[in-house]
Formats: C-alpha cells, structure tokens, sequence
C-alpha cells in the first residue's frame, strides 16, 4: 500500500495523523479499526488512545510502530519482519504467526498471544505466552520470549 493510500484510508475514517517527515503517525483519541486492509504502507507509528485491530493484514514491514494505548491484534500475520517491536501498552494478538525472526522485539505493557505454538487441547487453549508451561518462575515471561526470538527459536 502507498503513502498516499494509507493517508487516503485513515482520512475515510476519519482517524487523525500527523505527517513526521517520512513517517505517518496515527494520532487518534480511540481504537483503530483496520481489519479490511492486506498491507500497511512503510514507516507508520500507531500512538493513538487505545487498540489498533489490523486481523487481515499479511505482511507488516520494519517501520511499523506500537506506541498505542490499548492491544494489537494481527491475527492473520503469518511472519514479522526482523526490527519491529511493540511498545503498545496493551496485549499483542498473533495468533496465526508461524515464524518469529531474531531483531523483533516485545516491549508492550501486557501479554503476547502466540497461540499457533502455545495453543493446545484443554482448558489453556488460549496461547498466552504468560501461561505457557516452559516460562521460569522469577524471569519475566516476555524477557524469555525475547531471548527465544532473539536465539532463532521461531524460525
């Protein structure tokens, strides 16, 4: 998606952003709502007021930011691109991820969503990273994750 298609959504949905040199940065006061679109275009910061939901999306580019309030759901991603991180204050949804290169990195406020390797039969099908059975009481569950992504253990 181009730059100018992005602008040309947001602007449909009436969701506010501001134009920082080459990055588009979604500034608005709630959620996000963008299940409809297949790509993002290059160097987008998402620092709105709550959730950013883009289920449909299938590739996310370095350049996209998490800076948001609430969670990220991204549920029919399939891979991250290596640089991306997540500072979003909520959860991050990858339900659907079958890959998770080194150079992606979690730093949001909340859980990570891996339910494609975590998910299993029973009452814990949820895929929450925070209950997985392999954490290690003491050590932050999401400083794990990284140090496995960072390793290449989802490659």
């Amino acid at each position: 998606m181009t730059r100018e298609e992005f602008i040309e959504v947001l602007d449909k949905k009436g969701y506010s952003y501001e134009i920082e040199g080459d990055k588009i940065v979604v500034t608005h006061y709630a959620d996000i709502y963008l299940n409809s679109l297949k790509t993002l275009s290059l160097s987008v910061e998402f620092k709105n007021d709550g959730d950013v939901c883009l289920n449909s999306l299938k590739t996310l580019l370095p350049g996209v930011e998490f800076k948001n309030e609430g969670y990220v759901g991204l549920n029919s991603l399939k891979t991250l691109s290596p640089g991306v991180e997540f500072k979003n204050d909520g959860d991050v949804w990858l339900v659907g991820l079958k890959t998770l290169p080194p150079g992606v990195e979690f730093k949001n406020g909340e859980d990570v969503c891996l339910k494609s390797w975590i998910g299993r039969e029973g009452w814990n099908n949820n895929g929450w990273f925070d209950d997985w059975e392999g954490n290690i009481k003491g050590i932050d569950s999401k400083r794990l994750l990284n140090l496995m992504i960072s390793k290449g253990m989802f490659i």
